[in-house]
């Protein structure tokens, strides 16, 4: 599903002495299967974004596209529940959400607050398991038996058992250790390559947003301060520190080794491997020159 804001500004309490603009003039596009990274400290208006997603609010101004659905300050779908069904958001801390007496059960509301079958929904279930590194034999136990990191997964196996075509994910790894951040941004990262879904990422990691986006927007005090590939974007290093973010380690390594020693390496989103290799590369080039 292709994602499209156009002009799009939210203002709480409009019309009150307390009102406050989120979001002022927000335009960007998403295409269909895209990884997207939404960065921006507290306050950017990255909630607001996503609120507008799955039309938990609509613009005050302008229009939000989501395929085929169609979110304006006059009217909304008449079909939104359909639309949520299509857009899976796993917020902070998704196991707060956790409620029913077993993890099965759990996993089967979102589904079947949507009416899908159950023999559909046990088949979902099935596939959705192994998908999000849990054992099967944990179905019949009560989610709030589970370790802190089977509980995140468990409700987030929750949230894949709708079958979205667009997943949301609002800094899914808050909380956990750096061990744990990367087996579940790989997990996400798997989910999305293997189902086609258009996965938007709102994070505070630059380093996550180097390593999995296609494309990231920055957003500063409810504007859109820039977007681009990843590799265009962090390498701008003033403008990031204008907005306070930081350089991400991997071109921070790259700045500091060609002040060192004289010799640049491109910025291609490389791992620590790709990066050690070209290195090698370019130190045998310079010396079969010499």
């Amino acid at each position: 599903m292709d994602i499209t804001f156009k002009n799009v500004t939210y203002i709480y309490q409009r019309n009150s002495p307390f009102a406050h603009k989120a979001i002022d003039d927000l335009s960007f596009h998403i295409p269909s299967g895209s990884f997207v990274a939404v960065i921006g400290h507290t306050g950017s208006g990255k909630s607001t974004l996503i609120q507008h997603l799955n039309g938990l609010v609509r613009p005050s101004e302008g229009e939000v596209s989501i395929g085929d659905f169609h979110l304006t300050a006059e009217e909304k779908p008449k079909n939104m529940k359909e639309l949520r069904s299509r857009v899976g958001v796993v917020f902070q801390y998704p196991e707060h959400q956790l409620f029913e007496e077993t993890v099965e059960k759990d996993i089967a509301f979102g589904p079947q607050n949507f009416g899908v079958a159950m023999e559909e929904i046990n088949k979902r279930i099935k596939k959705i398991i192994p998908a999000v590194g849990l054992p099967e034999d944990l179905l019949k136990r009560s989610p709030f038996d589970l370790s802190g990191g089977q509980m995140r997964r468990a409700a987030i196996a929750g949230v894949l058992a709708i079958e979205p075509e667009v997943l949301v994910l609002d800094e899914p790894t808050a909380g956990l250790d750096p061990r744990g951040q990367k087996e579940m941004m790989d997990m996400f990262y798997n989910l999305h390559k293997n189902q086609g879904l258009t996965t938007i990422l709102v994070t505070h990691s630059m380093e996550d947003a180097v390593k999995y986006a296609d494309h990231v927007i920055i957003l500063n005090k409810g504007t859109k301060y820039m977007e681009g590939k990843p590799e265009e974007v962090f390498i701008q290093r003033e403008a990031l520190k204008n907005v306070q973010l930081d350089v991400p380690e991997m071109v921070q390594f790259i700045n500091l080794f060609e002040k060192r020693f004289g010799k640049s390496i491109r910025f291609e989103r490389q791992t620590v491997s790709e990066l050690a290799q070209a290195i090698q590369k370019r130190f045998r080039e310079d010396d079969s020159n010499e």
